[in-house]
């Protein structure tokens, strides 16, 4: 948790440097990109939120995405990733949006992504979409990877 809130910490300098807020939509990285922003003194300054999108029952209530909405789309890929970072964007009002969706392991999903697979996006005055792999089965250590992965792209995105 110390290397999140160490990328944390840069994040939140940038994001209050410039006025700017934040909201975050995760799911298999269980909250620990909102914890880690949220572990900086002074939080409130630049976020706004943030929702475990973890069930399709989540998604709709959460998220506002019927699953009309989904037609197109699928979770655990950049697609959907891009989706939920500009839909939180979007609802929050917000500068930026970040997103991670994925499989943490031990085993896949049901989309047929192996353990370690995420997909993660930020939207805002730029943009990134990516896919990791860690071709690890470690539950936690995929948790802790994909936040670190998300926080570190919403960074470089700051620095410009």
């Amino acid at each position: 948790m110390k290397e999140l809130v160490g990328i944390a910490e840069q994040v939140a300098a940038k994001l209050i440097a410039h006025k700017q807020t934040i909201a975050v939509a995760e799911s298999s990285a269980g909250g620990l990109i909102s914890a880690s922003l949220l572990a900086v003194p002074g939080a409130s300054a630049y976020f706004l939120g943030g929702a475990v999108v973890y069930t399709r029952d989540a998604r709709r209530v959460l998220m506002d995405i019927s699953d009309g909405g989904m037609k197109g789309f699928r979770s655990s890929s950049e697609p959907y990733a891009q989706l939920l970072a500009e839909q939180m964007r979007s609802r929050f009002g917000c500068d930026w949006g970040l997103s991670e969706t994925g499989a943490a392991g031990p085993t896949g999903n049901r989309y047929g992504d192996a353990a370690g697979h995420s997909c993660m996006a930020v939207a805002g005055p730029a943009a990134e979409v990516m896919t990791l792999e860690t071709a690890s089965s470690d539950r936690l250590g995929n948790m802790q990877v994909f936040a670190a992965t998300a926080l570190k792209s919403l960074l470089r995105k700051l620095e410009g």
